[in-house]
């Protein structure tokens, strides 16, 4: 099979232009598919905590390119009205809008060297012994040695290799947001970020992201709670919630229908196979998504560096991009770069990811859980410094994981029997 490339990254989004630009600078011939054409908005909240720009220091420049609006403070709320306000000496988070900041990491991965084709529309996968051959709508055919797939929830790639069958209503969120303009509705307060989590007494959640010019306000369930329980129809759902805010005097102005995008968001976990054969998941394609907080770009960045570190061979045992002809296996007919991929994402981010989906299993099932953990943070200070510096990326998941475990032995006990945190 005659390659154009050595890797083709499906979707320019966070996990594929992090990807991209990783294999560019390690020498990689890269060609990115992306479906639209920049600029180009992704539905999303647009918050990314300090610990994605300490985990990857090349934003902290990049990101002056494009608007951006720090937060400092955290007001978390609860579902019986519970609240604890989080602040820090420091930004916590940047809060920018997907329109800008996706373009930004895609002009990065071009400028590191990759090739970025626009308007591809994947309807056709080929996985053959020597590589992948990818078909677009329009007729074009792409092959190369290797793949990353990071085209989202909805990948056509995972679906036609048969790694993702089809996500279930209960590891799918549906989040119902709109990002508009400060003149038609904004934050009384632009510098603290504010989140409901079981919001309504329900297994649910809310939140409101002031931007330099925008603001995102939302509200989410899980698709199953939704489909069973909410008989609203998703706007009129949104326009209730901003009414009950604005009355509340959080937020001034009115909801706009323009710019109300609702999507889905997968958050029970990886995919039980995230690569196969010669095709690597990143990002949301792979499920790879705080269970709790339904962040994600954090963790697609993360995947997609981890997935181009693997090709490149910067893991254990690895010695650069292997040739098409390579018959090295990890497992049957995958490709070394597989093992390689998947051992490096649950090293790095498995056991959070794991917890995240059980943390939120063990507090929604009881809303009172939830204004208990708001009713500790409020409580104890040092629970709100961990949850800063968490944020800040200046302590470890698994740091303040044995921080909380520690502080709460009841607690910690009473998970551990029902089988988190074992």
């Amino acid at each position: 099979m005659q390659a154009d490339a050595d890797v083709l990254v499906v979707g320019a989004g966070p996990a594929g232009a992090t990807a991209a630009r990783a294999l560019a600078l390690g020498g990689a011939r890269v060609r990115i598919l992306e479906r639209h054409r920049f600029p180009r908005n992704k539905p999303c909240g647009g918050g990314i905590t300090m610990r994605a720009v300490d985990r990857f220091p090349y934003l902290r420049q990049a990101l002056s390119r494009i608007p951006t609006h720090h937060v400092s403070r955290l007001l978390l709320e609860g579902p019986g009205g519970e609240t604890v306000t989080i602040a820090s000496r420091d930004p916590v988070a940047v809060l920018v809008r997907r329109i800008d900041f996706d373009h930004l990491l895609a002009e990065l991965a071009v400028e590191a060297g990759a090739e970025l084709v626009e308007g591809v529309t994947i309807s056709r996968t080929e996985m053959h012994s020597e590589g992948v051959e990818l078909g677009s709508r329009d007729g074009r055919s792409f092959r190369a040695p290797l793949v990353i797939a990071a085209d989202g929830v909805h990948s056509v790639v995972a679906r036609r290799l048969g790694l993702n069958p089809g996500w279930p209503p209960d590891a799918i969120a549906i989040d119902m947001m709109e990002e508009t303009p400060t003149d038609l509705l904004r934050s009384v307060d632009p510098h603290t970020a504010w989140v409901s989590y079981g919001h309504g007494s329900s297994d649910g959640y809310a939140y409101i992201f002031p931007k330099r010019d925008h603001v995102n306000i939302g509200i989410g369930y899980l698709l199953s709670y939704f489909r069973e329980r909410v008989p609203e129809a998703p706007y009129d759902l949104q326009q209730r919630l901003v009414a009950a805010l604005r009355e509340r005097g959080v937020v001034e102005g009115v909801s706009s229908r323009r710019h109300f995008t609702p999507f889905l968001i997968p958050v029970g976990g990886p995919l039980p196979r995230t690569a196969r054969g010669r095709v690597l998941l990143a990002g949301d394609a792979g499920g790879f998504v705080n269970g709790y907080t339904a962040e994600g770009i954090y963790y697609a960045m993360v995947t997609g560096d981890l997935a181009a570190r693997a090709i490149l061979g910067n893991g254990p045992g690895a010695s650069g991009i292997p040739a098409p002809a390579e018959a090295g296996r990890s497992r049957g007919q995958d490709h070394p770069a597989v093992g390689r991929y998947v051992a490096a994402w649950r090293r790095e981010i498995g056991i959070e990811l794991r917890d995240s989906v059980l943390i939120r299993k063990y507090l929604f099932r009881q809303p009172a859980r939830v204004d208990g953990v708001v009713r500790g943070a409020r409580s104890y200070p040092w629970v709100a410094d961990m949850i800063v510096r968490y944020a800040t990326g200046t302590m470890s998941y698994r740091a303040a994981r044995r921080r909380l475990l520690a502080g709460f032995p009841r607690v910690a006990l009473r998970l551990v029997r029902i089988g988190l945190f074992g």
